[in-house]
């Protein structure tokens, strides 16, 4: 009998190596990697080179010049894609409070209304957005308000899109709005998928942020939290305006627990509460 084979282990990075990946990932989509991720980056570009059957990284680097849609790949692999229903909480709670009623009002007078979710992942930032947005508002299902749901990641975005969740990820929405949002489904797996209403309010949409954004008209209201913290100060300051400009006069932008707008001063923004920024 012949003994099974085994997928060769990958060399260690060279320092060229590393080099060339962390450079390809920051003009793809300004990712931030630090030397300090080597032993990270090893892991996943290990990973990828025995599902792509190829030796080393020199071949991988190869195919990433041969093949640009290889690189949406390798961002891929070397982003974490974190995400949960009602993550950090208090945000949530601050537009319940400060933003969510005036829109009605707004609604009646035939304004339009729009969030963003920019960095949204697997999906679970704009429904629980959704889901908040219709408790409070239960004619935004029938008025002019959306919500746009951005990720650089078409796979990921693939998930989103089918809004289906372990019972473990929905076990922070509150046992009423699973009931009243959620179907669970009839097979073994028992798992929930988003009603059509949650649906009906948030459009994917594959986007960039580091190249041109498509949006012409403004939002009340950017979420863009814990994707920042992936980009170096030179990228994050090139973003504070851009974010800006596509905010309402008075809009607010809300990032992750450990971003700042950092000049304050000179960006434009004032800091209203935990991380929510509002547009001067």
């Amino acid at each position: 009998m012949n003994a099974p084979t085994t997928s060769p282990i990958m060399a260690a990075l060279t320092d060229e190596e590393f080099q060339k990946i962390a450079a390809i990932a920051s003009e793809e989509a300004g990712l931030s990697i630090p030397d300090s991720k080597r032993s990270l980056v090893q892991s996943r570009i290990s990973r990828r080179l025995r599902h792509l059957r190829l030796p080393t990284c020199r071949d991988y680097l190869q195919l990433l010049s041969d093949a640009p849609s290889e690189k949406r790949e390798l961002v891929s692999i070397l982003t974490t894609n974190v995400s949960s229903f009602y993550r950090e909480s208090h945000h949530f709670e601050f537009l319940r409070k400060t933003i969510f009623p005036s829109i009605p009002t707004r609604l009646n007078q035939g304004d339009r209304v729009r969030f963003w979710s920019a960095g949204c992942s697997s999906g679970e930032e704009p429904y629980t957005l959704a889901i908040e947005l219709l408790k409070a508002i239960p004619e935004a299902a029938s008025s002019d308000l959306l919500i746009l749901a951005s990720d650089i990641d078409p796979k990921i975005l693939e998930r989103a899109k089918t809004g289906t969740y372990s019972p473990s990820a929905v076990d922070t929405i509150a046992p009423e709005d699973r009931k009243k949002f959620l179907t669970a489904s009839s097979d073994d797996d028992e798992m929930f998928s988003v009603g059509d209403e949650l649906r009906n309010l948030v459009r994917f949409r594959e986007l960039n942020l580091h190249a041109t954004w498509p949006m012409r008209h403004p939002f009340d209201v950017i979420m863009c939290r814990n994707v920042v913290i992936y980009f170096d100060e030179h990228r994050q300051r090139e973003l504070w305006p851009r974010f800006r400009e596509m905010l309402v006069p008075g809009g607010r932008l809300i990032l992750g627990h450990s971003e700042r707008i950092h000049p304050i001063e000179s960006s434009g923004f004032t800091t209203e509460s935990v991380t929510v920024y509002r547009r001067t």
